[in-house]
């Protein structure tokens, strides 16, 4: 069994996005770097994830691969919503902010249509009593 260190890889991807060439491992076209405020540390975090364009909205899903926790970063951004967004060759403020009721549940549907691995990641997360949230990147003006 390989045992994978998530930290190695996340700085190699951060890495290469920032390079702007391609990123090993990864469609580029799908990759954001979102960098929250640690809640802890009060230090900025930047982690590499899977980006969804759905229409103007930018969404990222925390998943953790259906483990029983939340990830770190969106525990970050549950203490402080303004991150900073690098996708698609720009950068900007934005404020994180998860989606709820109905647009979460149509939301959902849509991305388990286009990432059917999802579907797995959240019978993982409900066994747990987790919700998966879905987060939508809203740029500050």
């Amino acid at each position: 069994m390989t045992v994978v260190d998530v930290r190695e890889t996340n700085r190699r991807v951060i890495e290469q996005f920032r390079a702007g060439g391609e990123v090993e491992g990864m469609h580029r076209e799908r990759l954001a770097l979102l960098t929250t405020t640690g809640r802890l540390s009060g230090e900025p975090r930047t982690v590499p994830m899977m980006v969804h364009r759905d229409g103007s909205r930018w969404l990222v899903v925390a998943s953790n691969i259906g483990a029983p926790r939340h990830p770190d970063w969106y525990l970050n951004l549950e203490a402080d919503s303004r991150v900073r967004v690098e996708v698609d060759g720009r950068s900007f403020d934005a404020e994180a902010l998860p989606l709820l009721g109905a647009d979460y549940v149509r939301t959902w549907t849509e991305l388990e249509k286009h990432y059917p691995f999802l579907a797995d990641h959240q019978a993982k997360a409900r066994q747990a009593r987790r919700v998966i949230p879905i987060v939508e990147l809203s740029e500050e003006d």
